[in-house]
């Protein structure tokens, strides 16, 4: 493997990683019957919360906690919303990103410009000498592997344990879990919350280890994909992964082509992620619709007892 292409790989990932954080924690989510569209915003304030406490504390693992802190929070917001009060999934989360969003970039304006500290590449050893796999995979920051990490234990907690049982069962049949006594409002807010906090990573990926600085609106959409990604991976962590990586691919390779000079404009370079993440989406859509694969049966369904 060629020096460039082994760098664009890599980049791919690292594109990829808070696109595969923001996933994870929406599958779950939407596993427990959740419809949660305040990721971007949650990513937004997260970034702004985990790159303003890695400033003053001069620790990204402070800053990283504090953003996961924030987005859960925030996620707090729209789980009383939708769970507590049964308000409309759909117009909680618009509201929690458009909220979010403003709150950011007033609370970020003393941040613009500021230059900062954050993670740092961290080669495994052994692994990082592996001959294709070492540069691509393992020579990068202690977010990136705590992504790798995520994914199967997202797997495991779903589908091999009760309690990942008892999500797609509220998921599925809210009234049924209800009858075999699972605690529906508990299952719901603990998803969202860890939905929430997930992103919250993402957010803060962007901000100290992507770019180690603060720019209102740095998520650029990132929010949106990861929903999207949710009905690409059919609601399956592994499948996330192919979805997160294949967006930060042709984000990594728009960048490159960038670097080399070419003549194509650079907004359409810039749209080419975006583009190539709806036509997936089509494609993957078309697949779900025709066997019938994924959907949560109760999703963005309020639930109550008193029905």
């Amino acid at each position: 493997m060629s020096p460039v292409t082994a760098a664009v790989l890599a980049a791919a990932v690292r594109a990829g990683t808070p696109v595969l954080f923001a996933t994870l924690g929406e599958i779950f989510a939407e596993r427990a019957g959740v419809l949660n569209l305040g990721v971007e915003g949650m990513m937004l304030a997260s970034a702004l919360a985990g790159f303003a406490v890695t400033a003053r504390t001069s620790n990204p693992w402070i800053g990283a906690a504090a953003a996961a802190a924030a987005g859960g929070c925030l996620s707090v917001i729209h789980a009383f919303l939708s769970v507590t009060l049964r308000a409309n999934q759909v117009a909680s989360g618009l509201a929690l990103t458009i909220f979010a969003t403003g709150m950011s970039a007033f609370l970020g304006r003393g941040y613009v410009g500021v230059p900062g500290s954050g993670f740092q590449s961290a080669p495994i050893p052994l692994f990082a000498q592996i001959p294709v796999l070492g540069p691509v995979l393992f020579q990068q920051d202690p977010l990136v592997y705590l992504s790798y990490a995520a994914v199967p234990v997202a797997w495991y907690v779903l589908y091999r344990t009760r309690w990942g049982l008892e999500i797609r069962a509220v998921g599925e049949q809210p009234e049924a879990a209800d009858a075999m006594g699972v605690d529906v409002a508990r299952v719901r807010y603990a998803c969202v919350i860890a939905g929430g906090v997930l992103a919250g990573l993402g957010g803060t990926f962007l901000s100290t280890a992507y770019t180690s600085m603060w720019i209102e609106n740095m998520t650029a959409g990132r929010g949106w994909i990861a929903l999207a990604l949710v009905i690409f991976a059919t609601w399956d962590p592994l499948r996330a992964v192919v979805g997160a990586y294949l967006f930060g691919g042709v984000n990594a390779l728009q960048l490159h082509i960038q670097a080399t000079g070419t003549s194509l404009p650079t907004y359409l370079l810039l749209m080419a992620p975006y583009v190539f993440t709806i036509v997936v989406l089509v494609i993957a859509t078309q697949e779900t619709a025709r066997k019938r694969l994924g959907t949560p049966a109760a999703l963005s369904v309020p639930y109550s007892r008193t029905g």
